[in-house]
């Protein structure tokens, strides 16, 4: 589903040259749940931004679904993206102003459906993750875990094949960190949804099919 080959990421200002990835190697199946560890600053979110094409490598080749992307423009990968890729963060990223159904429609308004077709897929998502009792409320008015399961909906609102997820348990407690992971092991299994996980956390990690791990840059497992 995804292939990464010989990808090297290089920051570069006037002063300074920095090698924030180098030379990765890594092929992910369809329906593999993989997670990715190491410590800050090691290259993980980098890597992750690169498979969901928010960021372009300096060298190597990336291919998604068979689909090689590194020449495509700028609106053929927003295309792509809004098509294949769903992403969480660890932060949430959802709009205040905004509430949890209407977060939730976000990514549809770029499609071509209809305001109906698009509140009927936000309540169906809102639905698996056991918020249907929300869609009302503003994100000021959840806990931090409800608001990581609208994040989580917003990824899933577009039927994605692929989900990137930064650090989604880091800023909820074990208790909640646990009900997000189940969610995520959930459409796994049942959705077969292909799911790539940036994690601190070895219990977590444990319960995916694989782990990579990153240092300074490089694979080391």
């Amino acid at each position: 589903m995804i292939s990464l080959q010989n990808i090297q990421k290089v920051y570069r200002t006037s002063t300074i040259e920095t090698l924030a990835l180098n030379s990765i190697n890594l092929n992910i199946k369809k329906g593999e749940f993989l997670s990715v560890m190491g410590p800050s600053g090691c290259g993980k979110s980098t890597l992750l931004n690169i498979m969901g094409l928010l960021d372009a490598p300096s060298k190597g080749d990336i291919n998604i679904d068979d689909q090689k992307l590194n020449n495509l423009s700028d609106k053929q990968l927003a295309q792509f993206r809004n098509k294949k890729l769903g992403f969480i963060f660890q932060s949430y990223h959802l709009i205040n102003d905004l509430k949890v159904l209407d977060n939730v429609m976000l990514p549809l308004l770029y499609r071509n459906s209809s305001e109906k077709e698009r509140k009927q897929s936000a309540s169906e998502a809102l639905g698996k993750v056991g918020l249907s009792n929300r869609v009302k409320h503003f994100p000021t008015q959840l806990s931090g875990g409800q608001k990581q399961r609208v994040a989580i909906a917003r990824a899933i609102v577009g039927k994605p094949e692929i989900i990137l997820a930064d650090e989604p348990t880091g800023n909820l407690d074990s208790a909640m960190g646990n009900e997000v992971m189940d969610i995520l092991l959930h459409l796994n299994k049942s959705e077969g949804t292909t799911i790539v996980m940036v994690t601190h956390d070895e219990h977590m990690a444990k319960k995916t099919h694989r782990l990579m791990r990153l240092f300074d840059g490089s694979q080391v497992q």
